[in-house]
């Protein structure tokens, strides 16, 4: 829709200026990544992510919180920042589709690149290329069916799932969409989020399959969970 005012023309779409301000920032979007887990953290650590110093840190958190994208919790004496929304997360990762890798500077950078593209959390499901291969052999078996933008979860799905200790159920009655397809930023092909990818993603953590790293969102593969995701899954390549 559009509305005349002498020679200018407004439109009427979102204004989206502003929130693409405060994510263009490096600082502000190594900050955002870094939540981008899922967890929170305190300001300290998100510094020494982003290589800034505490005035800086808080600064930048400060005109996150201003703009809808960041939360604080305070628990006790200390403050932890946490993403505001799990949306902020579909942002990101849309971005990322877009962008080319970020170089590598250090070795130690290129090791964290290497991990964060071969297994990672997006927000509270499995992405990268484990989360991608995961989805993708849940189709081939016939356990998900892809639907538009989502995945219909089939009887051998329900089957296959509750075996390894996921309760579809549960997942089934939260209020958001079920089985979501979300686009990988790193393989350019879908992962399974929603509902049902977050309590797959817990499972394999309770089951010791996966776990989380310190430093990053991304997670290590075990090798029971080597084993199991190969017995399942039928994945070699893991």
């Amino acid at each position: 829709m559009l509305v005349f005012q002498g020679h200018r023309t407004m439109d009427a779409d979102a204004h989206i200026a502003p929130v693409a301000a405060l994510v263009a920032d490096s600082t502000r979007s190594t900050i955002l990544f870094a939540l981008s887990d899922g967890r929170m953290l305190p300001a300290c650590e998100l510094a020494l992510r982003a290589g800034v110093k505490a005035p800086t840190i808080s600064y930048h958190l400060d005109k996150l919180i201003a703009g809808g994208l960041v939360a604080a919790d305070r628990r006790g004496r200390h403050r932890y920042y946490r993403l505001a929304s799990p949306s902020v997360v579909g942002v990101l990762e849309a971005l990322a589709t877009l962008a080319p890798p970020a170089p590598a500077r250090t070795f130690h950078e290129g090791q964290t690149a290497k991990a964060l593209r071969f297994a990672r959390t997006c927000y509270d499901h499995l992405a990268g290329f484990l989360g991608v291969q995961i989805a993708e052999s849940l189709v081939h078996q016939g356990c998900l069916v892809p639907a538009d933008r989502d995945y219909e979860l089939t009887p051998d799905g329900e089957h296959l799932l509750a075996g390894l200790g996921v309760d579809v159920s549960i997942a089934a009655a939260e209020r958001r969409r079920f089985a979501r397809a979300c686009l990988d930023w790193s393989e350019r092909r879908h992962h399974l989020a929603g509902a049902l990818g977050a309590a797959l993603l817990a499972r394999l953590l309770e089951m010791g399959w996966i776990e989380r790293t310190a430093s990053s969102r991304a997670v290590r593969l075990t090798e029971p969970g080597r084993l199991g995701l190969r017995e399942r899954f039928g994945l070699e390549r893991v």
